[in-house]
């Protein structure tokens, strides 16, 4: 049973949608807790799940054949995870998504949603919306990696997540904004450095 507060957020979240449309999507959803280290979808994963997460915060990464551990992706609060190898490509997941904490998150069947989105032209156009978003999202980390410096990719995480870095570690940072950690607490000392003048 949805509480007046969750009413008024997933409107919020699902924005144009009625309380009988939001109705329509929740009798597809059931919550999800991981555990910190539990992972959320396998490197190889086929299933279509989509996650809305609570409270908590997931991690995308791959491993290179080097051992190298690369994170590609964060995702936190009032987010959606959901693997977009699965989601756009059709394909099995390159990337494993792991629970950097405790995470709680309500979960959804993608391909279950599409059939009550092909039947509905109303809610269709939300799917077209979070389409464009996954892929709007994976062309602004490309964008960033050409049109601005490691600094400037820190500063905007900053200003996305201003306590991001105190609940992931450094090497896990480091390598999502394509640096080392020690170019990472180099950039870190440079502006606080900044602000203290």
């Amino acid at each position: 049973m949805l509480t007046p507060e969750d009413i008024k957020f997933y409107l919020g979240i699902f924005k144009g949608l009625s309380l009988s449309d939001l109705n329509e999507l929740f009798k597809m959803a059931h919550s999800r807790n991981l555990k910190a280290g539990n992972v959320y979808i396998e490197q190889g994963a086929v299933s279509k799940k989509l996650g809305l997460i609570s409270s908590g915060l997931i991690r995308a990464y791959c491993i290179k054949e080097n051992g190298d551990d690369i994170t590609l992706m964060l995702r936190w609060e009032n987010q959606f995870v959901a693997s977009h190898d699965n989601i756009i490509l059709n394909q099995p997941s390159r990337f494993i998504y792991e629970a950097l904490e405790d995470t709680s998150l309500l979960e959804f069947d993608y391909e279950r949603i599409q059939a009550i989105l092909d039947n509905n032209p109303k809610l269709s156009s939300h799917r077209n919306l979070f389409l464009l978003r996954m892929l709007a999202e994976a062309l602004e980390r490309m964008e960033s990696f050409v049109l601005y410096t490691p600094e400037e990719r820190y500063l905007q995480l900053m200003k996305e997540k201003p306590n991001i870095f105190n609940r992931v570690h450094n090497k896990y940072l480091a390598t999502l904004l394509g640096v080392t950690p020690v170019s990472l607490s180099r950039i870190r000392k440079r502006i606080a450095q900044t602000h203290k003048r």
